[in-house]
């Protein structure tokens, strides 16, 4: 009879034992977490310094929801760890958890949600909301940093954009505190269901490709590919 350590999942690596006890990790797996963990690394550091090309924050997430996706929860979590402790050390403590926060997280819900075939719906929504958590957790750590309330110059400038969509809708009236919160919180919402449709349309296209392939898409996502 197997014993317990004999039976793996099929996309699980496959393990040696040292003495016939303990499970070992082919070095593949150590070495595509320290690669990728780099790559991610790399991305970020583009972005700060390339702040011009948006195109970085796509791949934010992608190296470790691939890693996720290979070798299970342990490598995605270590690929997340590994890149903050680089950035740790490249550009500083605060910038590294503000990578890890969101995007280190969403690299592993969506390896998560992915290698348990989730629904479109359900990983953009649950990547949607760490993205939010992630934007206000910078603005929190911004405002600390800097010793000012980046919250309230936010909701100064959306109150702006609310009184000039009220003057060319012909309404006499100033938007209050509450209708300019919901159109805030409304745009992020919006501006992250987007990022995170576009991320897994990157996704459906890479991973088939590297034989990892992600869950289907709707139908209505696979006929505008088709075009």
């Amino acid at each position: 009879m197997a014993s317990p350590l004999d039976r793996q999942s099929p996309l699980e690596p496959k393990t040696s034992t040292v003495n016939g006890a303990y499970p070992r990790k082919p070095p593949i797996v150590l070495v595509e977490t320290a690669f990728l963990a780099s790559a991610t690394s790399l991305l970020w550091l583009l972005s700060y310094y390339l702040p011009s090309i948006p195109v970085f924050k796509i791949f934010f997430p992608i190296p470790i929801a691939l890693i996720y996706l290979r070798w299970g929860n342990r490598a995605g979590w270590m690929t997340a760890l590994v890149s903050g402790l680089l950035l740790s050390v490249l550009m500083g403590p605060a910038r590294s958890i503000s990578f890890v926060i969101p995007y280190g997280l969403i690299g592993v819900q969506l390896g998560a949600c992915w290698r348990r075939r989730a629904n479109w719906l359900t990983s953009i929504s649950l990547g949607a909301l760490l993205e939010c958590l992630g934007v206000f957790f910078r603005f929190w750590l911004t405002s600390l940093l800097l010793g000012e309330d980046l919250w309230l110059y936010t909701m100064a400038r959306i109150r702006d954009l609310c009184e000039w969509v009220f003057v060319q809708l012909g309404i006499l009236a100033e938007p209050s505190l509450l209708v300019i919160q919901i159109v805030t919180i409304v745009l992020i919402l919006v501006s992250n269901f987007l990022y995170l449709f576009v991320v897994h349309l990157v996704a459906l296209l890479m991973f088939e490709r590297l034989g990892n392939s992600i869950p289907k898409p709707p139908a209505w996502v696979d006929t505008l590919l088709d075009l």
